[in-house]
């Protein structure tokens, strides 16, 4: 089937996932030969508890938005919507830029505060590509295909998109809008497009699960290629193990050590290295549902790049492959891990936390988006069982709907407002945002500063 890319990128009120709202986002359709085929670009207001950071607004500089008519629930919807029509006729791979990270994370906590699919970008075939740590893997072992520029001249080197914007001679007039954004993406993947293809064409089979899975069970080894700090870190790697009880964690032995020396290694010090993890030893793990810095073997032209024979690097891969007590022990390993998680204490953070929404919740949230009535949505949040979603459900009806809901709804809502403007949390401290803004003005955008403290203080 045709190559389905959907470039997309966030603009946002400020970093912090669980409390940050996405301001604009901007999408971009495309087939194989990255030729645009279709975009959305939209905005909307900030919600009636979100203070926007000043140094989120300094960077994307949407301060327009303060005034737009667009609610957050309608630009989300209408995201929702797009997304899924660009899906319909066949599935789509969903690129971002460190969105694994970060811009994932957001469309997924304000698609699951919308009462939206909140897994859209990784279900019912579609898969997803994060273009930062591709371009590890590029920086490691194709670092002639693109200019990778210095940091501050050197030795580190940036992978910050403007930066390679800049060293690759692409136009960079509009940085930080989330349309333009998908553009460098796009002029990125043309260039190195024109030189390797099929690296290009290895990273988008991994986009999905099975298609990291079978990527991962390679001919004779993995380059897996990381930059950490700005440093380049090339490690020779195949699979040893994975955990049976989380079925997208892996581990990766890295084949600059000597695998008979390893083998030889007590149970204990084989569970230690597995819990403790790191940069320097020997088992590295990584997830099967993310995009993972690696390419065949058979890619690199240069094999020099490895600082050891390649084969005695392919001895070492069936050695390790052949092993299955090793792999049974490191998968143990894996699977006896303690996690002492910190117990959420606002809905935003139970996400992951509360699991998927019951069958019957499900329907009711899609009747939510289906009809328009207010009568009906309120009965709609009275009815959800789920307490996240109901809560959610009723922060939608006391927005929509400010006149028509239930006294006791707009008690909650009030009370929850009052929470989040006039009390510290996770989510910040207006006060704490004023007096950034003060502090901020000596040196930066007196107009974004000043736009931006006045939308706060008159909603406030």
């Amino acid at each position: 089937m045709p190559a389905n890319l959907i470039f997309y990128d966030t603009e946002t009120s400020g970093i912090q996932k669980d409390f940050s709202q996405i301001l604009q986002c901007g999408s971009i359709q495309t087939n194989r030969s990255f030729e645009e085929l279709a975009q959305q670009n939209i905005g909307c207001r900030p919600l009636p508890w979100v203070n926007p950071q000043p140094k989120a607004m300094l960077t994307n500089k949407k301060i327009e938005l303060f005034k737009s008519n667009t609610s957050h629930y309608q630009m989300m919807s209408d995201l929702h919507r797009q997304w899924r029509e660009w899906t319909v006729d066949g599935p789509g791979t969903f690129v971002t830029y460190n969105g694994h990270a970060f811009d994932e994370e957001l469309i997924r906590r304000q698609f699951y505060w919308n009462l939206l699919d909140i897994y859209l970008t990784n279900t019912n075939g579609n898969g997803r590509l994060d273009l930062f740590l591709m371009l590890q893997n590029l920086a490691c072992y194709f670092n002639n295909v693109i200019e990778i520029p210095l940091h501050d001249g050197g030795p580190g080197i940036s992978l910050r998109l403007e930066d390679l914007a800049a060293a690759n001679n692409i136009s960079n007039d509009d940085a930080h809008d989330a349309i333009a954004d998908c553009k460098l993406m796009l002029e990125l993947l043309k260039i190195i497009d024109g030189q390797i293809p099929e690296w290009i064409d290895f990273f988008i089979s991994t986009a999905t699960k099975p298609g990291m899975q079978a990527a991962i069970n390679c001919k004779t080894f993995l380059a897996l290629g990381e930059v950490y700090r700005r440093e380049r870190f090339r490690y020779p790697v195949v699979i040893c193990g994975a955990d049976a009880t989380r079925p997208n964690e892996i581990v990766f032995f890295d084949l600059s050590f000597d695998p008979e020396e390893i083998f030889s290694l007590e149970t204990s010090d084989i569970f230690s290295m597995v819990h403790k993890g790191g940069r320097d030893g020997p088992l590295k793990k990584y997830k099967i549902n993310k995009t993972i810095p690696i390419c065949p073997q058979e890619m690199i032209q240069d094999n020099a790049i490895f600082d050891m024979d390649i084969n005695v690097l392919i001895k070492r891969a069936e050695l390790v492959k052949k092993n299955t007590d090793f792999h049974t022990l490191v998968s143990d390993a894996m699977a006896d891990r303690i996690f002492n998680f910190k117990e959420p204490e606002h809905i935003e953070q139970l996400i992951y936390a509360g699991g998927f929404p019951k069958p019957s919740d499900k329907e009711l949230m899609d009747d939510f988006h289906r009809i328009e009535e207010p009568s009906y949505r309120i009965k709609i949040a009275r009815n959800i069982e789920d307490e996240r979603f109901r809560l959610f459900a009723e922060r939608l009806v006391c927005q929509m709907y400010p006149s028509e809901a239930p006294g006791d709804m707009q008690k909650r809502y009030e009370g929850f407002l009052n929470q989040r403007l006039n009390e510290e949390g996770p989510w910040g401290s207006t006060e704490k945002i004023l007096a950034e803004i003060e502090k901020l003005k000596d040196s930066e955008d007196q107009i974004i500063l000043n736009a931006t403290e006045s939308f706060i203080k008159q909603r406030n």
